[in-house]
């Protein structure tokens, strides 16, 4: 057998990690994103709850998700409004999101008692620092966000048809649902623009009036 002469080196002892029991570990989270969200010029208030900030963040299919972050002693925890409880093809749109949860990391698709769809989430206080804010609040977006056409198609189909045909029939601006002009257009719906009520103005950008996150 063959052993190595050459000696070994005297092992190093491992560093320890020094805990500061004096800081308090909210105080510490909510300067971590306070520093986060004017590095990155997201804009925020300060919301109801101690220890909540309340964030718009910008997006591209909505004009703006805004999002709880509410730092607890033992968890912070995120929630944004999604999108109102559909008006039809509820079992579509609840297996959508259940098959999504399946591969969202930190945060999850919940419906509150209202029917409602929120995202939300909750990870340890000691954990928060600027990266998974950051991480967090990506997730959010694309949640809130990058879903939302898709999830207009699942649960609100028949009320865009009903706008679309509204608007052709008096000359108004499509803007808003040219995204949707190949399931729209030509509707067999434009027959009734007549007395279509346009449903769809009255989406909410933000949630109604009330605690941000699902309570039921």
């Amino acid at each position: 057998m063959v052993t190595d002469a050459t000696a070994a080196p005297e092992s190093s002892p491992r560093p320890t990690l020094e805990i500061d029991h004096d800081v308090d570990p909210v105080a510490r989270v909510e300067a971590t994103v306070t520093a986060y969200l004017t590095e990155t010029d997201i804009p925020w208030e300060a919301g109801a709850r101690p220890g909540e900030f309340v964030l718009t963040l910008p997006g591209e299919r909505k004009l703006r998700v805004v999002t709880s972050l509410l730092v607890g002693p033992v968890h912070t925890s995120v929630s944004a409004f999604v999108i109102r409880n559909p008006d039809e093809n509820h079992a579509g749109v609840y297996r959508w999101l259940l098959r999504r949860n399946l591969r969202m990391p930190l945060l999850a698709y919940a419906v509150d008692a209202s029917g409602d769809v929120w995202v939300r989430g909750q990870v340890p206080t000691g954990a928060v620092d600027a990266a998974l804010v950051d991480q967090v609040l990506g997730i959010v977006l694309e949640a809130a966000d990058a879903s939302f056409n898709e999830l207009l198609v699942l649960g609100f189909l028949t009320s865009m048809k009903r706008e679309w045909a509204w608007r052709v029939s008096r000359g108004e601006s499509l803007a808003n649902l040219e995204a949707f002009r190949s399931l729209l257009e030509g509707s067999e719906l434009e027959d009734e623009a007549a007395e279509a009520v346009p449903a769809m103005s009255e989406r909410d950008e933000d949630h109604p009036s009330g605690q941000l996150g699902p309570t039921g």
